[in-house]
């Protein structure tokens, strides 16, 4: 989505404790237009925000995490494992490189990284919104342009929508389902109006790539092209060798290089992608020196893996980029539609089991940190005892919920790392106890003697050794698990119909969470085949906070919804929680620099290499 994805609308989004909300929008009109319908924003409609109002002030001049001064010129080179045969990124077929996306396209607004989910004007220079979000005017920037020169126009942003829904990737095609209409007003403004109101709805639309026209017509939007698409981002495809490396340039006659929103950003003459057939060749050819920028995963090699040349002689630098997005959830799922894991006495008893400390001192190095919650890391995740506003939406619910919920957080059990952890053991092998599981000749049988016994699918090998470390903690229980490793074909088939007892699976989450959360744990989504709520959840309490979050209409709502529905499903234990990241681990020719304030999303879209530069030579 071009600069539309450079701030993109992810599903990912996130919060922040610095965030000064306001609780209710602006009703300033718009001069001009013979409409009463509020603003959203500020006076001139700069900017739009999921929840509130926007932080930044009519009369910002660059990003938070910007640096306006920051020189332009020089080089940067990127590495991706592949190749491509596509250069329309928004069809299905053919593989396309992702920088020719979020670097040559753009939207009618655009991210700042630095808040939950705020847009502010890009080829759109101002809007206009109903107050319950039931339709949307974007008034186009007379100055925008096509890279060839060419104005951006209405009847662009209106094809582009159409051809996207009909033709396009997913999430496009759905694009028009919410819209009821959309039609021109004036010389460069376009309306559109929604089935329904919606607080999502006109953000969506706005963060949509706006495709030329013209370009288009007599031609195949759905076929594969190794032609250039023109956009009217600030790079532009220079030369490429299809499948081995591309180039991008950028443009000096980019219509946007003045804008506030762009201060400090697009610093690189030329963005060069090569590609490599796996991950050993793309890190051999960084040690190398033939890739500028390496984004490190392994948390053993950023440890002890860099005594080489380049770094010892301080030609290489290894940065650790900090964000506040939410943890989201990854680990071990229990199903609970399987009458084993029904009790969460046993679900609790088996997240006791799960050696997290062990696991870092011995296969971590050390560099992760425990998931806390669903929405941990950011400003959406509970703590201690429940707030007044999280109280009120939990107390219809109290009567079913764990008695402790609203005094405390839950959290991760913890061991001494020794690797026995026998204290946690001891905790678990009393709640099978009390759950009706007895220990006999070594195996955990129920009153009828039947035994204790699940398993672990697994789709990668790559949590074969923690699933085994696991296992071996269990087997001190009296249980039996087996660990099963399958195709992704056959895996994709035993998930739509919820044939498994446990799984390795994640979710991501947002600062800015909407409808998505009743697809992860809504009770009606999980009865269907296919769902996202793998584990089952089918709680009224859940339902309702999700509800809660939805119809949200400020931040301090959508926070106190959320972290309720934290404290309810980390309460549920339908997942034992593995790791995550804190900081983005990036290893970089010592040459490049990013601005000293960091945005939300740490190393996100939006961050590089839009706000990096090239240190020039002395």
């Amino acid at each position: 989505m071009g600069r539309t994805c450079k701030r993109k609308f992810a599903a990912i989004g996130q919060n922040h404790d610095r965030f000064d909300v306001k609780k209710a929008f602006q009703t300033i009109p718009l001069a001009g237009f013979l409409c009463l319908t509020p603003l959203l924003a500020g006076a001139d409609g700069h900017g739009l925000a999921m929840h509130g109002a926007p932080e930044l002030s009519t009369d910002f001049t660059h990003l938070p995490y910007a640096d306006p001064n920051a020189p332009k010129g020089g080089e940067v080179v990127f590495g991706e494992i592949g190749g491509f045969d596509n250069l329309n990124p928004y069809i299905l077929k053919g593989t396309y490189p992702w920088e020719v996306r979020t670097q040559t396209f753009e939207s009618l607004m655009t991210r700042n990284w630095d808040e939950a989910f705020t847009l502010y004007g890009l080829l759109a220079e101002r809007v206009e919104v109903a107050d319950d979000r039931s339709w949307i005017i974007f008034h186009l920037n007379a100055a925008a342009r096509f890279s060839d020169g060419t104005p951006v126009t209405v009847e662009d942003v209106m094809f582009s929508i159409q051809v996207l829904s009909e033709k396009g990737r997913p999430p496009y095609f759905n694009s028009m389902k919410s819209i009821a209409a959309m039609e021109p007003v004036g010389e460069r403004g376009v309306k559109f109006t929604f089935a329904d109101a919606d607080r999502e709805a006109p953000l969506i639309v706005a963060l949509r790539p706006i495709l030329k026209k013209a370009e288009w017509e007599g031609r195949v939007f759905g076929d594969t092209t190794l032609t250039p698409i023109i956009g009217s981002g600030a790079y532009v495809v220079d030369e490429f060798e299809a499948g081995r490396s591309i180039t991008l340039r950028r443009n000096p006659d980019y219509w946007g290089k003045d804008l506030p929103i762009n201060a400090g950003v697009d610093n690189f003459d030329t963005l060069r992608i090569e590609y490599f057939r796996d991950g050993a060749a793309l890190w051999e050819a960084f040690k190398g020196g033939e890739v500028s920028v390496f984004r490190d995963g392994d948390s053993g090699r950023w440890r002890n893996g860099y005594d080489f040349a380049a770094a010892n002689e301080g030609r290489i630098t290894r940065s650790e980029v900090p964000h506040s997005r939410p943890t989201g959830m990854t680990g071990f799922v229990f199903n609970t539609r399987n009458p084993l894991f029904q009790d969460l006495r046993v679900r609790e008893a088996l997240t006791l089991a799960f050696d997290f400390e062990w696991i870092q001192k011995t296969m971590l190095a050390g560099a992760n940190k425990r998931i806390p919650s669903y929405f941990g890391n950011s400003a959406l995740a509970h703590e201690g005892a429940a707030t007044e506003a999280e109280r009120g939406l939990l107390a219809p619910f109290e009567a079913s919920l764990p008695e402790w919920i609203l005094d405390a957080a839950t959290e991760p059990p913890v061991s001494q790392a020794d690797g026995r952890n026998r204290r946690n053991l001891r905790k678990a092998t009393a709640l099978l106890k009390d759950a009706g599981w007895r220990l006999i000749d070594g195996k955990l049988v129920n009153d009828a003697g039947e035994p204790f016994r699940f398993e672990i699918l697994l789709r990668y090998s790559t949590n074969e050794k923690v699933a085994g470390v696991f296992t071996e903690a269990l087997k001190r229980l009296g249980v039996s698990v087996s660990v099963r490793l399958i195709d992704s074909a056959q895996h994709a088939s035993r998930l739509t119909n919820y044939d498994f007892d446990m799984i390795f699976h994640g979710w991501s989450l947002s600062l800015s969470p909407g409808i998505e959360q009743r697809k992860y744990w809504g009770g009606a989504e999980g009865q269907a085949p296919g769902s996202r709520n793998h584990m089952g959840v089918d709680d009224p309490a859940v339902d309702a906070m999700i509800e809660a979050l939805v119809q949200s209409r400020t931040r301090d709502e959508l926070v106190a919804a959320a972290r309720a529905l934290d404290r309810v499903l980390s309460a549920g234990r339908y997942v034992i929680p593995f790791w995550y990241a804190p900081a983005s681990r990036i290893a970089h020719d010592a040459e490049l620099a990013y601005p000293e304030q960091t945005p939300l999303y740490g190393d996100w879209t939006g961050f590089s290499p839009d706000v990096w530069w090239r240190v020039p030579s002395e």
